[in-house]
């Protein structure tokens, strides 16, 4: 008879208003077996305030082998396992898929559930097409950047990416220098108290955030390029029915 395999279930969080966390994702936590967080100390605080009391221990982006595989014999001995990021869908931008590959091949269940996240919201309000897309993640710090803004320049898609306070006024300028008249949206700390939804070209875009400084987490939403040739030559058909 074969040995039983366990279950390992990625949870979103709220990313920012706690009434955005689900009565199924509570229900989740509380039913496993082990909940493998973040950081144990701000999911400490989610966990209290909805009454959770399953045992937690660390998984992050420095968890070694080692830690890996101890969670990984949880599953092996047939436990059901919670991950958990410090916000969000955990698998996006952090390390959750090396978990995820590692419960695969010991044939394990692997779900998500459907929950709080800041991408799809900021790209639903943009305001820019959706039904093409691509999600990029955070941009290159030094290697890599140039070349990354290069293809955002060429893409046809929507750009859906996200970039930290303190490295986006460099962004934005390089954004405005490459395609001045290219749409984007700012989403900025959706779902939080401080929300912001700041929409127009990239230079646009460039002064408000020069104005008002820079202040939160950040997700933006840029026009692509097959888009953007559509809206300037209707631009320059109204121009020529007018005149």
């Amino acid at each position: 008879m074969s040995a039983p395999r366990g279950r390992l279930v990625l949870v979103p969080t709220p990313i920012g208003n706690l009434g955005d966390m689900t009565p199924r994702a509570v229900e989740v936590l509380k039913e496993a077996d082990h909940i493998a967080a973040e950081d144990t100390r701000t999911s400490r605080r989610l966990l209290d305030h909805f009454g959770i009391l399953t045992p937690v221990s660390s998984y992050h982006d420095f968890s070694t082998e080692r830690e890996r595989q101890r969670l990984v014999g949880r599953l092996r001995a047939g436990e059901t396992l919670a991950l958990i990021s410090d916000a969000g869908m955990p698998g996006i931008s952090d390390p959750a898929y090396r978990l995820v590959n590692a419960a695969l091949d010991e044939g394990c269940s692997v779900s998500a559930l459907p929950g709080p996240s800041s991408i799809l919201p900021a790209l639903a309000a943009s305001g820019l097409p959706t039904d093409r897309f691509r999600f990029i993640g955070f941009l290159p710090r030094k290697k890599g950047r140039q070349t990354a803004f290069e293809e955002l320049e060429a893409s046809e898609e929507t750009i859906v990416m996200m970039e930290a306070p303190h490295r986006l006024p460099a962004t934005l300028e390089a954004l405005a220098e490459r395609m001045p008249q290219r749409r984007l949206c700012v989403a900025r700390e959706i779902s939080k108290l401080h929300e912001e939804f700041a929409r127009g070209s990239t230079v646009e875009m460039r002064e408000h955030f020069a104005s008002q400084g820079v202040r939160g987490e950040f997700v933006l939403v840029l026009e692509g390029k097959r888009a953007e040739g559509r809206r300037l030559r209707n631009m320059d058909e109204e121009h020529e029915d007018e005149a």
